[in-house]
């Protein structure tokens, strides 16, 4: 076992990735077709190297992305592998130009490569260096079931239910009021009572639209209504949940812990779902798992499913796993999923490692 203290970070390697996805998946605020990854290996001094992947949503964005990432590693090349230091160093070098959005994110991919190194270097899986130990993990496919149609997502929500999975994530906001209800009632009729679903608007509606299709959908068994309005309109939610009966899910654009903070002083959502990387890595995370638990407030993830299944393990609330494959042709060791939960790598790191040969296939 190597002590971290004897560690110090080398280099890092970027390295942009435009992967294909199985289902392209159309929503109300875009398209994904397919994975617009960075990959960064944190290196260390005769010591583990760190892996972590952020994803930046276009294929535009991932030339300067990885210029940011190379140049922030800069500032702690030499350094000490101390995952906590680092980000207070990269939180310091950013205070002018502002930790949010491509900075953050940023910042978040080093974040998760440090604390992949350090948990190498300590020979544990990260839930295990972090105080908890890798556990199963309910997951819900989330893989499709984008804006296709009523008659299209009941074989689709059929299919993401043969994988192994016992809850489902649809899309919702079309033009037609009419036809979110039709679609939720095709996927409930394709799958079964058994199966919990959850429904997503991405930002789609101003809050009395919002409240008027909600109120329609709280018949319908849903589990969550994810982001029916503008994801920072903390007042906007706060509205919607106290005039609806369906819970309200929000988080996946909170950038950072403190705008988390917001949403649950005015008790703006019945669910969080943080984002591993625009939380801010697992330094975020952590302190995002502390406010939930202070709150009472249920924790799923998003997107990110290696590392969130061992963020998940040592959260005090945790709930529910998004499960998306948009990065599984480029790992060595896909996350395994089996009778509808998440089971996190008991290997040492946050079970990301590479599939080499990918990497240069789908290179930028």
């Amino acid at each position: 076992m190597l002590a971290e203290r004897s560690l110090t970070v080398a280099r890092l390697r970027v390295r942009p990735l435009d992967v294909p996805i199985r289902r392209p998946l159309a929503t109300s605020a875009g398209t994904v077709s397919s994975a617009a990854i960075v990959a960064i290996d944190l290196m260390t001094d005769d010591g583990p190297t760190g892996c972590a992947y952020i994803q930046v949503y276009a294929p535009w964005a991932l030339g300067p992305m990885a210029q940011l990432i190379e140049r922030l590693g800069e500032f702690i090349a030499g350094r000490p592998l101390a995952p906590l230091e680092i980000e207070e160093r990269l939180q310091g070098k950013l205070k002018l130009p502002g930790a949010q959005g491509f900075t953050l994110m940023a910042l978040a991919g080093i974040d998760m490569a440090a604390w992949d190194a350090l948990a190498k270097a300590r020979e544990l899986p990260l839930a295990s260096l972090l105080g908890g130990a890798p556990r199963p993990i309910a997951a819900y496919n989330s893989n499709g079931l984008g804006i296709i149609g009523e008659a299209r997502a009941a074989g689709e929500a059929r299919e993401l239910v043969a994988e192994g999975f016992r809850a489902i994530k649809v899309r919702v906001g079309y033009p037609d009021a009419g036809t979110d209800l039709a679609v939720v009632r095709a996927v409930r009729e394709a799958v079964g009572a058994d199966v919990t679903v959850m429904a997503d608007y991405n930002q789609a509606l101003r809050v009395r639209d919002a409240i008027d299709r909600i109120r329609m959908l709280d018949d319908e068994g849903l589990l969550w209504v994810e982001e029916p309005v503008a994801a920072d309109d903390a007042h906007g939610h706060a509205d919607v949940r106290g005039a609806v009966g369906t819970a309200i899910q929000t988080g996946e654009n909170w950038w950072g812990p403190h705008p988390m903070a917001e949403f649950l002083r005015l008790r703006a959502c019945d669910y969080g779902m943080p984002d591993a990387m625009k939380i801010g890595g697992v330094t975020g995370w952590l302190r995002a798992a502390a406010l939930a638990e202070s709150a009472g407030l249920p924790l799923s993830s998003h997107l990110y499913p290696e590392i969130s299944a061992h963020l998940l393990a040592v959260a005090p609330t945790r709930h529910y796993l998004e499960y998306v494959n948009w990065a599984e042709a480029i790992l060595a060791q896909p996350l395994a999923i089996k009778d509808g939960e998440a089971i996190a790598s008991s290997a040492p790191g946050s079970g990301i490692s590479w599939n080499e040969e990918a990497l240069t296939r789908y290179a930028v």
